[in-house]
């Protein structure tokens, strides 16, 4: 009796004890060594940016928040 207990116990914690062993889970991020603005190597860009200017793309991202800015909606 004593010895089915210690075994149950035993197996109980075993299983509870397997949930500690779990790997991290961290998103793989891409690496450039190149600035955002700089090259895309895509055809999905925004109209009116230009590659390579940091100013147009500054510009890009201003209009770009402002459209999701609800009090400018509203106006």
């Amino acid at each position: 009796m004593i010895r089915t207990l210690a075994v149950g116990v035993l197996a109980a914690a075993a299983l509870g004890l397997t949930g500690c062993g779990e790997k991290a889970q961290t998103a793989a991020t891409k690496k450039s060594d190149t600035q955002a603005w700089q090259a895309t190597g895509s055809a999905f860009v925004a109209g009116g940016w230009k590659e390579g200017d940091h100013a147009s793309w500054e510009e890009q991202l201003r209009s770009r928040a402002q459209g999701q800015n609800d009090y400018a909606k509203v106006k």
